[in-house]
């Protein structure tokens, strides 16, 4: 009863901050109640509750605390776990495709090689996580990566742009400032004002990906493959352009911002 009534009054907590940022959001939210630092369930109830699902029957897992768990190599297609608590849970290897993750809490979890192919991550808290190896090709990615290290990470065909229709919630859009995303792959993604500030982008994989209005300040992107990547009003303040490849074969990157405070050499 008090870890579901501390998960309670973590949900009420948020919501009234819709509009916030995914920062402030966090900064209102006490990270040290139950609700974000217990579980509810144990790994053997979960893969009891999914053995007994009927046939296209999905495991309501929303708003359930499952913090510090141990779910690695999980298959967990047939959960939903739209706002549940993940925090420090331990995905590596996971199978998540196609899951709904939207508004889940997952700080400095581990999902290192877990596959993530047509999740949606709207409004999802990934600061700190890891998430090397991972691959969130063709995922809805409007959630907060920052500090994160996503070190060869595939995002091809991703959506991390935001959804300018439905704005309630405030500016919800990829967010990686300060993130490690090496060798990290962007095949025709749509990065459209994804946030990328101070994030290291070394021999990133931009190849077709659409970085208008991308924000970069502070970015490297050394080694950074950007051959039909659409630059068109990308800001690159302060960001390491100089040494990027293919560069004669990219987009409107006459158009990008703040070109004069760029590091190109």
């Amino acid at each position: 009863m008090k870890i579901k009534i501390a998960l309670l009054a973590g949900l009420i907590a948020v919501a009234p901050f819709a509009g916030a940022s995914a920062q402030s959001m966090i900064d209102m939210v006490d990270l040290k109640s139950d609700a974000f630092t217990m579980a509810e369930m144990s790994r053997a109830d979960i893969e009891a509750a999914i053995a007994k699902l009927a046939p296209g029957e999905v495991l309501d897992l929303r708003a359930k605390a499952l913090n510090g768990l141990d779910l690695s190599n999980m298959d967990l297609r047939r959960t939903n776990l739209q706002t549940a608590r993940l925090m420090g849970t331990n995905l590596a290897g996971a199978n998540l495709d196609g899951v709904v993750l939207d508004q889940a809490w997952a700080l400095n979890a581990d999902l290192t090689g877990a596959s993530l192919k047509g999740a949606s991550l709207f409004g999802t808290q990934l600061v700190g996580a890891k998430l090397d190896n991972a691959d969130l090709s063709k995922a809805r990615v409007a959630g907060n990566f920052s500090k994160g290290s996503l070190v060869n990470a595939r995002f091809d065909g991703a959506d991390l742009s935001p959804d300018e229709t439905n704005q309630s919630m405030g500016l919800m859009r990829g967010e990686f400032s300060s993130a490690k995303l090496d060798g990290a792959s962007f095949k025709n993604a749509n990065m459209a004002r994804a946030l990328m500030e101070y994030a290291s982008l070394r021999n990133a994989i931009l190849i077709g990906a659409n970085l208008r209005g991308i924000e970069l300040a502070g970015a490297d992107l050394t080694g950074a493959d950007v051959k039909g990547a659409n630059f068109d009003g990308a800001d690159v303040n302060s960001a390491r352009v100089g040494a990027m490849k293919n560069l004669d074969d990219a987009k409107n990157f006459d158009k990008v911002k703040n070109i004069d405070r760029a590091y190109r050499n």
